[in-house]
Formats: structure tokens, sequence, C-alpha cells
């Protein structure tokens, strides 16, 4: 089973993009951090913070274009993908991205956007197919 769950904070505002067939793409990078903690010998562990990037299709897209910005902290939940493209500079490049099935705002920076969020999802959880089957040509953002 390929499941991932991540809560985090949100570190860019949505680069959003609609492909010719009108399909809304969005893309966000997302960070999640494990607290550091002290090994039985007294040793420090420091927090580690990792950095995704993470992918939402069609309706839940737009969703994200409208209500999340960066600093909100989100759940999202979703697989895992890799992936291999090619650049225009002709340099391959290997990528691993979060395909977002579901996202849920648990903390906005700015508590003002709460209201719009509520009344866009009208409180229901959104459940997005988020992989477009029909086009595998889609580079990165």
């Amino acid at each position: 089973m390929n499941k991932v769950i991540l809560i985090g904070n949100v570190g860019t505002d949505p680069n959003v993009r609609y492909l010719d067939s009108g399909v809304c793409v969005a893309q966000i990078r997302m960070a999640t951090t494990e607290r550091g903690y002290t090994l039985q010998n007294g040793t420090q562990v420091p927090e580690r913070t990792e950095w995704h990037n993470v992918i939402f299709w069609r309706k839940l897209a737009e969703i994200v274009e409208s209500i999340v910005h960066k600093g909100d902290k989100i759940c999202v939940e979703g697989k895992i993908q890799s992936r291999n493209y090619t650049d225009q500079q002709g340099i391959s490049h290997h990528i691993t991205e979060i395909m977002a099935d579901n996202m849920d705002v648990l903390v906005r920076k700015n508590d003002t956007r709460r209201e719009a969020a509520q009344q866009e999802t009208n409180g229901n959880e959104l459940k997005i197919d988020a992989v477009d089957p029909e086009n595998d040509e889609i580079e990165p953002f």
C-alpha cells in the first residue's frame, strides 16, 4: 500500500496552472518537522525538517489555489510518487512528490481566511483522485 499522511507548514503560496484541457494543477512546498529529543545517555538529537513537493489535481487544486497560503498548517493525505524528467538544458532529474488525495487546513497563518475556507468546502472532506492518467508528460513546476 502506498499511503502517506503529512502534517506540516506550507512553505510557498500555491503554484497553479491550468492544462490545455482545463484541468487545474497546484503545487506547494510543505515542511514537516520531527521534534528533537535526548537519548538516555544525554546525547541531544536535534529536530529535523523535511521539505516535500505536494501536487494537487482538479477541484482539490482549485480549492488549494483559493484557500491555502504560505504559513498555513495543513494535513495532506496521498501517495508518494517518484519520476524522472529531462529539463530544457538536457539534464536528467529524479524527483519524489506527494500526489494529494485529500487536504485539510488545520491552522491558518491569518485566521480571517478561515471563514472563506469553510464556505468553500462546506465543512465536507474532499476525496479527489490526484493522478491524471491521461497526461503523464507533465513537467515539474
